[in-house]
């Protein structure tokens, strides 16, 4: 577990191949599944490559917003990378490595905070509406449960 103002990360242990748990993550459809914030995808784009877009759904408690990504890296079974961003103005970086062990793989799911530039403060306060409080600390709550509700599907 890591996490700073700007960052949040946490390991597991997954008794599951790289590849298989990798193959759930890119089903960005499916997202809505393990994640306590996220809803799924508009449409279903099915596994994601390096320079897809995908929108976003997410939600807490009344709200919902949508945001579009564009995936950075997909590499099965090893890492995938992709920018958040909520037109125009950039939001956040999501990555996940993955790392085979005797038993599985470890999965490394972290947050990077990218709300910068003349839209920022905005941003960040809308965010403070939805989500009051640090948004790192928050994330790291929401990356804990996303990884123990991935290892369950893909333990299952």
């Amino acid at each position: 577990m890591a996490s700073s103002e700007t960052t949040a990360s946490s390991t597991i242990e997954i008794a599951a191949p790289p590849e298989h748990v990798y193959d759930l993550v890119v089903d960005v459809a499916r997202m809505g599944e393990w994640s306590p914030e996220s809803t799924g995808t508009i449409g279903s784009p099915g596994a994601v490559e390096t320079g897809d877009h995908f929108w976003g759904l997410n939600r807490k408690g009344v709200f919902r917003w949508f945001t579009r990504c564009t995936v950075l890296e997909a590499e099965r079974g090893q890492r995938f990378v992709f920018d958040v961003d909520f037109p125009p103005s950039p939001v956040a970086r999501w990555t996940y490595e993955f790392r085979a062990t005797d038993t599985g793989c470890e999965v490394t799911e972290s947050w990077e905070d990218r709300r910068f530039g003349p839209l920022a403060g905005p941003i960040k306060w809308f965010g403070g509406i939805v989500i009051p409080g640090p948004r790192a600390a928050h994330n790291q709550r929401n990356i804990e449960t996303s990884l123990r509700a991935l290892k369950a599907a893909a333990e299952g």
